[in-house]
């Protein structure tokens, strides 16, 4: 059995140490908040997950060193904006080549960077995976059946992976596409957002579909631009992880969406949902990489326009539908 180091004791990492210690590996759960770990310690339960008790083979921790040293992998969970402190602090006491797994989903404004970039840059001695897909960790943790898929850049790392956290409940695929992973994985979340607003201006079915169906369609269109599979974005971590986020109530995205839609500004829509709304800080970046790599994102870029340019969303919806004429499939020829 594996050790693990679960480096953030959010929903996704109590979620995961639950799954991981369930399958009988030894989970050491760090968080950077003393009363996170008191709470965890006195009842074996998170408050933003009723219902999901950890083992006893489960330790807490504020110690970083204590999570991290001598690990057979360590799990990066937490939230995008936070992830290249809490690398750049891992850099003191891991060992080269320590397999890193990122399960956060996001783009550094700054840089551009994709998570496992950044850690890449904090960390350049870890060998770096990412574990992603439609995975909300409410159903997780409560042993509902979920497929998701690894990444990393080495079959050996991704099949090792894959061994820790295959459950009868968990179903992991490995990819070699890192890049395309974190993308779709990243991008979704501005789409949610998009879905959202969609709920919270009181449209229906046939406009959720759209936002899914052009929405995947502009996370394709820059994901291969820059380097990604056009596989991916059909797969696990592109279609299959959009449909979750937009349509489900446990996406922080989708929520705030509502919020937005409804008529609240962006910083009272994320204080209302009282977590990390991931696709508001990967909403600017995206727009910088379409720049870069001029390519188009209409949604997305009407998404920035509302959260960032005060944009009115019932205009940013008539702005999309009033665009120029389109044609869907580009490559094929008329009869």
């Amino acid at each position: 059995m594996a050790k693990i180091g679960m480096i953030g004791a959010g929903s996704w990492g109590t979620a995961l140490s639950w799954l991981l210690s369930n399958n009988g590996h030894t989970v050491t759960l760090w968080s950077a908040l003393a009363d996170e770990i008191a709470m965890l310690q006195d009842g074996h339960e998170h408050k933003n997950m009723p219902g999901v008790v950890l083992q006893d083979s489960v330790t807490f921790t504020t110690d970083l060193l204590e999570a991290a040293k001598e690990k057979d992998i360590l799990v990066l969970a937490v939230a995008s904006p936070y992830t290249r402190a809490t690398a750049h602090r891992l850099g003191e006491v891991i060992a080269k080549g320590q397999i890193v797994v990122n399960v956060a989903k996001g783009i550094e404004e700054k840089s551009l960077f994709t998570l496992s970039q950044v850690i890449e840059e904090e960390l350049p001695g870890a060998e770096v995976a990412v574990l992603s897909g439609p995975s909300h960790a409410e159903e997780v943790g409560k042993g509902i059946p979920t497929t998701i898929v690894v990444g990393a850049k080495r079959r050996q790392t991704a099949e090792l992976i894959q061994g820790i956290f295959m459950s009868p409940v968990f179903r992991v695929y490995t990819s070699p596409d890192v890049l395309g992973i974190e993308l779709g994985a990243a991008l979704k979340n501005v789409v949610a957002l998009a879905a959202g607003i969609a709920d919270g201006l009181g449209y229906g079915d046939n406009s959720k579909a759209a936002l899914i169906t052009r929405g995947i369609a502009e996370i394709a269109r820059l994901g291969m631009a820059m380097g990604g599979r056009f596989e991916t974005f059909c797969g696990l971590s592109g279609i299959g992880d959009l449909i979750v986020t937009c349509a489900s109530m446990h996406s922080r995205n989708r929520r705030a969406g509502i919020l937005i839609g409804q008529g609240y500004s962006m910083e009272e829509a994320m204080a209302e949902v009282k977590m990390v709304v991931e696709g508001v800080y990967s909403a600017k970046a995206a727009m910088a990489l379409a720049k870069r790599y001029d390519v188009q994102l209409p949604i997305i870029e009407q998404v920035n326009e509302i959260l960032f340019g005060g944009k009115p969303a019932a205009d940013a919806v008539s702005d999309l539908m009033l665009r120029d004429k389109k044609i869907e499939i580009s490559d094929v020829e008329w009869a």
